[in-house]
């Protein structure tokens, strides 16, 4: 079998490269005997003057499609983003076989979220509404998520047998690291050993819930808590920057910058809880990578984190203030329901694997195939 695994334009989304790099490796270990070919546009995302911009939005909704109906010997087109779901409508046209994978739905039930960062916004929802809805027309849609199966199912009225949930895996890389490289890292952040410290990583997006965390920081140090937050990832916005110095929470704040894998790993070592109280997620990888590396997570009770995080960890709704803080406050104060969900997270992260991930997604390729042969 000949297969496209279909990627994004470069440096559009550093999440979709990951997820990418895992379902590439993970297939080529479950089915050594395939041939795994990655097609990548050759364009950037959308930067620079209105001409630029104009030439880009040519390049990834003309150029780009007619470009992939062009590849000849591909036996199943894998499309790694739902944002790339126009690229579905040409090659169905062809009579091509196409899978698409879905993220998430966030834009279709919070349009504000494309308005808000385009400089077009009527356009760009447009656009991306269009390009989205191309995947009702791929010969099955993979999930990383039952909550996201659960959205495309409301939003576009798939049915459910045109829908395969696997759910993300992440990197062997995210693992324990022993204690003298842990003290390490939390030198370098001048993080004392009775310092309790708390974690977010990724964007600052207003679904990321960030001011959440940074008012439960405030209300553990009115109660006199030790604690500190590291934020990685997005840095904090001007309103977040404000509220810290008015509450006088500079010293017990740390922005982190955007590491690397390898510093990442250290990351989730070094700090004591990490704390995702997003108020929506299509799965949350976050969560399964601290959990792999040993550190426990309070996260929100809605949308994908629970099938996440299950019983590994604690689950709290995602604006309760105070239940966030009582959360935090149980792990500090209570070793032994801490070194519980230490094991209970290792192990629940196993469950996240791009071998996993792989399998099911090749399944489904064959499935298809097959059906193919027997008409």
């Amino acid at each position: 079998m000949r297969v496209a695994i279909v990627r994004r334009a470069l440096n559009a989304s550093f999440s979709m490269d990951v997820y990418a790099d895992g379902l590439v490796k993970g297939l080529r270990e479950a089915r050594p005997e395939w041939s795994i070919v990655e097609l990548t546009p050759t364009f950037a995302e959308y930067r620079g003057s209105p001409i630029q911009r104009a030439s880009k939005y040519y390049q990834r909704y003309w150029a780009w499609p007619q470009e992939l109906q062009r590849q000849a010997d591909i036996d199943l087109f894998h499309v790694v983003d739902h944002s790339d779901g126009h690229l579905v409508y040409g090659l169905r046209q062809q009579q091509r076989r196409v899978i698409v994978t879905c993220h998430d739905l966030i834009n279709y039930k919070q349009s504000e979220n494309i308005s808000q960062q385009a400089q077009l916004p009527l356009l760009s929802t447009w656009i991306w509404r269009y390009a989205v809805r191309g995947i009702r027309q791929a010969d099955r849609i993979i999930t990383v998520s039952h909550h996201t199966a659960k959205d495309v199912m409301d939003i576009f009225g798939v049915a459910p047998d045109a829908l395969q949930t696997a759910h993300n895996g992440i990197d062997a890389q995210f693992r324990p690291l022993p204690q003298p490289q842990i003290e390490a890292v939390r030198s370098r952040y001048h993080l004392a050993a009775q310092t309790f410290c708390l974690l977010n990583v990724g964007s600052n997006h207003p679904r990321k819930n960030i001011f959440t965390v940074l008012k439960v920081l405030n209300a553990l140090h009115q109660e006199g808590h030790r604690v500190h937050f590291l934020k990685a990832g997005a840095d904090f916005t001007t309103e977040q920057k404000t509220y810290i110095s008015q509450q006088n929470l500079t010293d017990w704040v740390t922005y982190v910058g955007k590491p690397d894998k390898a510093a990442l790993v250290q990351l989730y070592n070094a700090v004591d809880v990490l704390v995702a109280p997003s108020l929506y997620e299509g799965f949350g990888i976050t969560p399964a990578e601290a959990m792999a590396c040993g550190t426990p997570v309070i996260a929100s009770n809605t949308t994908a984190l629970p099938e996440v995080v299950g019983h590994a960890g604690i689950l709290v709704p995602p604006t309760d203030i105070p239940a966030i803080a009582a959360a935090v406050k149980r792990l500090q104060q209570d070793p032994t329901e801490y070194q519980k969900l230490v094991v209970a997270g290792c192990d629940r992260a196993r469950l996240f694997t791009w071998q996993l991930h792989a399998e099911s997604v090749a399944a489904v390729y064959e499935n298809i195939l097959e059906s193919i042969d027997n008409l």
